[in-house]
């Protein structure tokens, strides 16, 4: 996982999300389209780095926030504003979309 990227857990997830915008990339390691947005992530990760924060949850250990978020496919990217959900997408988007997606709550 790129430097820029923080994993995201059932117990740092809340105080992640607390403070400005985060874009959440909701994951599992066998998701074969979640392999394919991976590297889009990390690169907006460091392309947005002081405006978005960016993390990972893996859906598999972290269990608790993704019943609480209700993500039933993946990948799934939601976007928070000062701990409130501002959107979500499902699904395979490209860079742009990805892109514009986290910058409109900025």
């Amino acid at each position: 996982m790129a430097e820029n990227v923080i994993h995201l857990t059932d117990d740092n997830f809340q105080n992640t999300i607390a403070k400005g915008v985060t874009l959440v990339d909701f994951y599992a390691d066998w998701c074969g389209p979640c392999r394919m947005i991976a590297p889009i992530i990390e690169e907006l990760a460091t392309e947005l780095q002081g405006k978005v924060t960016v993390g990972k949850l893996d859906i598999e250990k972290a269990q608790m926030v993704t019943a609480k978020m209700n993500v039933s496919s993946i990948p799934t990217v939601m976007l928070f504003k000062d701990g409130e959900k501002v959107d979500t997408i499902v699904g395979v988007r490209n860079k742009e979309a990805l892109k514009a997606f986290a910058l409109k709550a900025c």
